[in-house]
């Protein structure tokens, strides 16, 4: 990088800032990209390149930078209110944004959180205390699937089964139980995804037999285990993990956090198994990728299991922005883009547009279990290189386009305004980085690290 602008903020970052899920070091061969601006699908640095946001910025943005009616949203609020402590005070965007989840899902009362982590904290100790006000007080534990991503704040790591995230904090983690992935590519020859979600069912059967007693809930990523690498499953899972739940007495948390919003091809992935949870976690898109802030929505009956006299029966759990009106303007206005604008239908051609762009590499020799759920599309690589991801994340930047890669996984997560110049820009890039990382497929002595 010459010396410039980018090369002055990227001297200053590295000085003051740490960066999230990045090893520092790194970055004194693969330069960090300082941002200057962004519209629509584009990321644009300081000395003018731009780059397509193939990742919607960690899975957050739905509808471009630099949204307009988003932003338009946020000028008018900014004029009434911004914040207001939300313990013994309300304001409208907070109970409007409220009523139009519950409506939305069938799941009464929300308690927000400042970012999925928060969410998932929040249902755990919901969860544990729902129990504990009804006087099962051995109903201490947790059940998650294999290869499962939760967050990164102690409790979520203690139902997360990513040992680059969670080896490290074992000693501080509670001691949970895991169930078998679901997993699609699990599938022996002559099987289908149904028949692999259907072992991991009765498997999770056995679990529920030998531990309900002691299990508060099952939390799983509806249809798409993120950060294990794009994990695609059958909604038969799902629905049978409802039944299982249900017949088990056992709370089912649904982390939708990174597949909500549209992102499988339904506003909320639950739709696909015609079920609901008894917590339903949201984050990411339900900003549009503008502001901070999360969600739990869950039943009328835990909701009653806290309303109570006694203060200690409560939920006495906050954060300072909890409920914040900006950013409930924010997702207001998510909402309505997703009405007005009928974006779940339009997603499905946009989906099939980018599907046929991307059949080259799905026919590629070294691609291994290409596969699309919605607007997320992933496939694994068959190189040796234990660099794969860095090699293939730079390559990649090299050429205008951001995917970050998840060990030897690529994924493209884009927002929905994809174009089809946008779509073949991505699917050339990536052929051309696959070339030439494969050109040179050999051992690496350094260590494969993920960038989820």
């Amino acid at each position: 990088m010459h010396d410039s602008q980018a090369q002055h903020w990227l001297a200053r970052s590295r000085a003051a800032v740490w960066h999230p899920c990045t090893q520092m070091k790194r970055h004194e061969t693969l330069p960090i990209i300082p941002i200057a601006r962004a519209d629509g699908i584009w990321l644009e640095d300081f000395d003018g390149k731009r780059y397509i946001d193939g990742v919607s910025s960690w899975w957050v943005n739905l509808f471009g930078h630099n949204q307009p009616r988003i932003k338009q949203a946020l000028k008018e609020q900014l004029d009434t209110l911004e914040h207001v402590i939300l313990a013994g005070f309300t304001h409208q965007p907070v109970v409007e944004l409220s009523e139009r989840l519950a409506a939305l899902t069938g799941l009464g009362h929300a308690f927000y959180g400042s970012d999925g982590a928060s969410a998932t904290e929040i249902a755990l100790k919901m969860s544990f205390h729902y129990w504990r006000n009804h006087g099962q007080t051995q109903k201490t534990r947790f059940l998650s699937l294999e290869h499962s991503y939760h967050g990164e704040t102690v409790g979520a790591l203690a139902v997360t089964d990513v040992p680059l995230f969670s080896d490290t904090y074992a000693p501080l983690l509670q001691h949970n139980l895991r169930a078998p992935s679901p997993d699609a590519r699990l599938a022996a020859p002559g099987e289908t995804a149904a028949d692999v979600a259907r072992r991991a069912a009765s498997a999770l059967e056995t679990l529920l037999q030998q531990h309900g007693h002691e299990l508060a809930a099952f939390i799983i990523e509806p249809l798409v285990q993120g950060a294990a690498g794009m994990v695609m499953y059958d909604p038969l899972y799902l629905a049978e993990a409802r039944r299982l739940c249900d017949r088990y007495q056992v709370h089912l948390i649904a982390d939708e956090i990174a597949v909500g919003f549209g992102r499988t091809g339904t506003l909320f992935a639950c739709e696909q198994a015609a079920i609901r949870a008894d917590f339903l976690c949201l984050s990411k898109g339900i900003t549009g990728g503008y502001l901070p802030l999360s969600c739990v929505l869950t039943t009328d009956d835990i909701y009653a299991a806290f309303y109570d006299d006694d203060v200690s029966r409560g939920f006495l759990h906050s954060h300072s922005y909890t409920g914040n009106a900006l950013a409930c303007r924010a997702a207001l206005t998510v909402l309505d883009i997703f009405e007005d604008e009928q974006v779940i239908a339009a997603n499905l051609a946009t989906a099939a547009l980018f599907s046929h762009h991307l059949a080259e590499i799905a026919a590629h020799p070294a691609v291994r279990h290409f596969r699309q759920r919605g607007m997320i599309w992933a496939f694994d690589v068959d190189c040796q290189r234990a660099d794969f991801g860095p090699a293939f994340f730079s390559l990649m930047l090299q050429q205008g386009c951001l995917v970050r890669p998840i060990g030897k996984t690529v994924y493209f997560m884009p927002p929905y305004i994809i174009e089809e110049s946008h779509m073949r820009q991505l699917a050339n890039a990536t052929l051309s980085a696959l070339t030439q990382l494969l050109a040179g497929d050999r051992p690496s002595s350094s260590p494969e690290a993920a960038l989820p």
